[in-house]
């Protein structure tokens, strides 16, 4: 591209979407994400490095996702998806980072060295696909993503509102035609059909009923799924809740992340005890289930769970189709409840890997394996195969004896049920509603597999979330100075005690985690630690406490 282009692109920057702001963005475990009125600028220059993206990827096409997440609806995000579906590469981090940042006068300058550094040859087509969620400001975001990309000549398509998994999905099958079809209704003829298919094996029996409430957060995953439900032919009953009417708000007292950390069944949904229910967070790339007994007491069944039971399921159909060799791994977090690890290791005698929070952390470890399950505790996660497990898989399928390639029919099924390529709420479902039909369980049952140790988790806003450093997958604080000292002082007092702190990846919070034998000491344990941070670790505004 000729210096005069160039030079019309960065003016275009500044006319529509100047920087107005000199607060610094960092691009964390799951992009940029912060106030949406501080973005407008940073998701243009995203368009740019996208399409810079693209072209050192030789044209292949990258994705742009608008969105939050759990976060609630004031806030929003950006984050860029590689061309086989994954996480933005690490090492790019830092360069989407600075781009954002710089002024608008040093922005040619800066682009011009970005591709010079990465040896982006910018007469190769570029290909972008952007989505977003369903937040008010998103489609104005969206907007500057498609001018970014136009500005550097690139080729933008917008998929309009979509769940994050859809559009990694997209991205993934674009590069990929053996994977699926890039479209949305691609997505659901793949995910919902092996669904469809594989329930058609498995006659419901036991305690399973086909009943399922589902919590949608007030996002885009509640809104999906109302529209998959029409399709299921009374495969699964959804009963659909919190779907953005009503004056319901994303994510606020409703949703995963809110389930989790609160451990409060969310406003909304109508509770029947020991009915499951499971809860997506607003852009529909994490699921929680939980019930609630006679008593009102909730039961949470989150990440660990669901990652159990997935590994436990298809470690049977690998032993029943007599597939020796495939190695099949379990990938968590410092987050993963100790009770969940105990269970992994010690009765399904399954390999774990223990790997700094982040989903782009878990999915490159989960690799590592033939059958790679990962979740992080708040129900983001999905399983991954290797293309020598798929093979073998198949080729049971066409050779093996009868109940050999029974079980590979089932395998393969759940294979192409699975969103490979990131966390996803909606295919999660599927693969627990499976799992829990073919053993005819109820939540209870499912429950009923290990004793969780109680928990608790907390926030500390402090001054400057860099000044936490931490090792050994995030379970060891190596600065501020002192304060992994106070933390093992105070988790010697606590029987069963464990706790640990890590910076957001978003945002200037730290991160408290506590584990003890009761719920009691557990919350005591984490105020305790979190005290410990407010006061050793730059602390501002209100000192942390328990939630209601």
């Amino acid at each position: 591209m000729p210096p005069s282009s160039l030079r019309v692109v960065y003016a275009f920057a500044r006319e529509m979407h100047p920087k107005t702001s000199d607060v610094f963005i960092q691009y964390g475990t799951a992009g940029f994400r912060t106030k949406a009125n501080l973005l407008e600028h940073v998701v243009y220059r995203m368009g740019l490095l996208a399409v810079i993206r693209s072209r050192v990827k030789n044209g292949r096409t990258i994705g742009i996702m608008i969105t939050a997440s759990h976060n609630l609806e004031p806030d929003n995000g950006v984050k860029l998806i590689d061309p086989d579906g994954e996480m933005l590469e690490q090492s790019w981090e830092e360069i989407a980072t600075r781009l954002a940042n710089v002024s608008d006068n040093d922005l040619e300058s800066t682009t011009e060295q970005v591709i010079k550094q990465v040896n982006a040859d910018m007469a190769l087509k570029a290909s972008v696909y952007i989505g977003m969620d369903t937040r008010y400001t998103s489609p104005r975001l969206a907007a500057a993503a498609v001018h970014g990309v136009i500005a550097l000549k690139g080729t933008p398509k917008e998929f309009g509102i979509v769940t994050t998994p859809i559009l990694h999905y997209c991205v993934k099958c674009r590069n990929d035609n053996t994977y699926g079809t890039p479209t949305e209704e691609g997505y659901y003829e793949k995910i919902v059909g092996a669904f469809k298919s594989i329930r058609q094996k498995l006659p419901v029996s036991g305690r399973y009923n086909t009943t399922l409430h589902v919590d949608g957060a007030n996002g885009v995953g509640g809104k999906k799924l109302n529209i998959i439900k029409k399709t299921l032919d009374g495969e699964l009953d959804l009963l659909l809740y919190n779907l953005g009417g009503n004056g319901g708000k994303l994510n606020l007292n409703c949703g995963a992340d809110f389930v989790k950390v609160s451990q409060r069944p969310p406003v909304g949904v109508e509770h029947v005890p020991f009915q499951r229910v499971a809860s997506l967070d607003g852009d529909g790339d994490r699921i929680i289930y939980y019930y609630v007994d006679d008593k009102e007491k909730i039961h949470l069944l989150d990440g660990d769970r669901i990652a159990t039971l997935l590994a436990s399921y298809v470690t049977e159909l690998l032993s029943a189709c007599n597939a020796e060799g495939l190695r099949l791994g379990l990938v968590q977090t410092a987050y993963a409840n100790g009770a969940s690890t105990k269970y992994i290791t010690e009765d399904l005698k399954v390999p774990v890997t223990c790997v700094k929070t982040g989903v782009k952390h878990l999915h490159h470890a989960a690799l590592s394996y033939d059958v790679g399950v990962y979740f992080e505790a708040n129900g983001h996660g999905t399983v991954v195969y290797s293309e020598s497990a798929k093979k073998t898989i198949r080729r049971i399928a066409d050779e093996g004896d009868a109940e050999e390639r029974k079980a590979a029919g089932l395998l393969l099924n759940f294979i192409d049920m699975t969103n490979e390529t990131v966390g996803d709420a909606i295919s999660d479902l599927f693969l627990v509603e499976t799992v829990l039909c073919a053993r005819g369980q109820d939540v209870r049952d499912w429950m009923s597999s290990y004793t969780d140790l109680p928990c608790r988790q907390l926030k500390v806003t402090v001054q400057d979330r860099n000044a936490i450093s931490t090792a050994d997958a995030e379970r060891v604080c190596t600065a501020p100075e002192g304060l992994q000292t106070r933390i093992e002082e105070l988790v010697s007092g606590y029987n069963s005690g464990r706790s640990f702190v890590r910076p957001s990846g978003t945002e200037d919070v730290v991160r408290v985690y506590a584990e003890a034998d009761t719920q009691e000491m557990a919350d005591k344990l984490a105020a305790e630690v979190a005290q410990a941070v407010f006061d050793l670790a730059g602390g501002v505004g209100e000192r942390p406490t328990l939630p209601a």
